[in-house]
């Protein structure tokens, strides 16, 4: 299949960006939406972050998209991804075949944040569209 007729996704979701976010955490871009297990970050049936989230910091892996929200607005936990538009190489979620059509204006993201002092990127392929 020739990339220009593959269907470039927009990013399905908004920044969540708490007003006392000191942390900006970038992943690569969403699951297609079929892998998702609610509507919020790190949606995949199969990501197991929430899951060590709630064992490190509730002692419960069980968890609910409210109690992430509260937990990551007390942190000061922001949240989005490295690109707003993308291509899917394959039918899967692997950072690996995702191709950035439009990356993420990250200052843009910074100024309606301004007390974040660190970023950090959960993979590679956010590491690399970041840098």
């Amino acid at each position: 299949m020739r990339l220009e007729s593959m269907e470039i996704e927009q990013h399905p979701l908004e920044p969540f960006l708490p007003g006392n976010a000191r942390l900006l955490m970038l992943g690569s871009f969403p699951p297609q939406k079929k892998r998702w297990s609610m509507e919020f970050y790190y949606p995949n049936w199969s990501n197991d972050m929430w899951r060590i989230v709630g064992l490190l910091f509730f002692n419960d892996k069980d968890y609910c998209k409210e109690r992430l929200i509260s937990f990551l607005q007390e942190k000061g936990i922001a949240l989005f991804d490295t690109a707003s538009a993308i291509r899917r190489l394959q039918d899967n979620a692997s950072d690996k075949f995702l191709e950035v059509v439009q990356p993420t204006d990250i200052p843009a993201l910074l100024h309606r944040i301004p007390q974040c002092k660190a970023i950090v990127t959960t993979g590679e392929k956010a590491t690399d569209t970041l840098c």
